[in-house]
């Protein structure tokens, strides 16, 4: 094995993703799998998640899946006490898992409420499992973690956990919530002083933060905001790949309390 491939190195480690059955989610378990990582696949999602290990262990991967309510402190802990009963220990904790905020026909209030009249229960809802479903799954992992003395965590956030959105591309009423950027900016701060609470530890944490990924979006979206990067494209999925094996291996061993922004160039104009 080269130098290269010993820093990038993942084989055998115990890895954790929640969101599992998400886009972003779905697509880092198939590639940590491929790296020979034995991946947890966590979602609240189970038909989804149970066909997505399936699929990958009939291609000879070493993946389990794992229901769980991130917003539920016994669920959360459960899944990590049975996922430390089945494979030992916890190695990396990549942390996906979020309210998704991609267009709903079914219910459009999300979308064309306006800010001054965002319903209470829908901005309740996106917290207790955008930010204290995070919270949750990182104290968990983290207490597993502080016992081996060692452990790396990669959450991730968003361009808009950094900046705000431009409401100007959402077009025909819709706009972005405000739950969206305003629990992926304490993904950021949640990040922060985890990395400097076990300073000295063995203990990791990083994010990443991606720009838009395409998923299906309508022609018209795709131009406002391909327009508005550097590179006059969205991402695909894939392209966050190699900075999530970056953060998840020692290739990144001196990054403590860093956000690692991929984002086709929208945040450096």
């Amino acid at each position: 094995m080269s130098k290269v491939e010993q820093v990038f190195d993942l084989h055998e480690k115990v890895v954790l993703v929640t969101g599992a059955a998400g886009l972003v989610g779905s697509d880092f378990c198939k590639t940590l799998a491929e790296t020979g990582a034995k991946v947890a696949a966590a979602d609240i999602q189970e038909q989804k998640i149970s066909a997505l290990v399936r699929n990958l262990q009939t291609q000879g991967f070493q993946v389990q899946d794992f229901t769980v309510d991130i917003a539920d402190q016994n669920s959360v802990r459960n899944m990590v006490d049975q996922i430390v009963s089945r494979f030992g220990h916890l190695d990396v904790l990549v942390h996906c898992a979020a309210l998704d905020p991609k267009f709903d026909r079914e219910n459009q209030q999300r979308h064309t409420a306006g800010f001054e009249n965002f319903p209470l229960e829908l901005w309740q809802q996106a917290m207790d499992i955008n930010l204290t479903g995070a919270f949750l799954c990182v104290r968990e992992a983290a207490r597993v973690m502080a016992e081996q003395k060692k452990g790396v965590m990669v959450l991730v956030s968003s361009i808009y956990g950094v900046v705000a959105p431009d409401q100007r591309i959402y077009q025909h009423g819709l706009f972005k919530p405000p739950y969206y950027s305003v629990s992926k900016a304490g993904i950021l701060g949640l990040m922060r002083y985890v990395a400097s609470y076990y300073a000295g530890q063995n203990i990791r944490v990083n994010a990443l933060s991606p720009g838009g990924i395409y998923n299906d979006h309508a022609e018209e979206f795709v131009r406002e905001y391909s327009s508005h990067t550097i590179l006059n494209r969205m991402a695909n999925v894939s392209e966050l790949e190699g900075a999530l094996l970056f953060l998840a291996s020692d290739a990144s061993s001196y990054m403590t309390g860093a956000n690692l922004v991929v984002d086709g160039g929208w945040t450096a104009w």
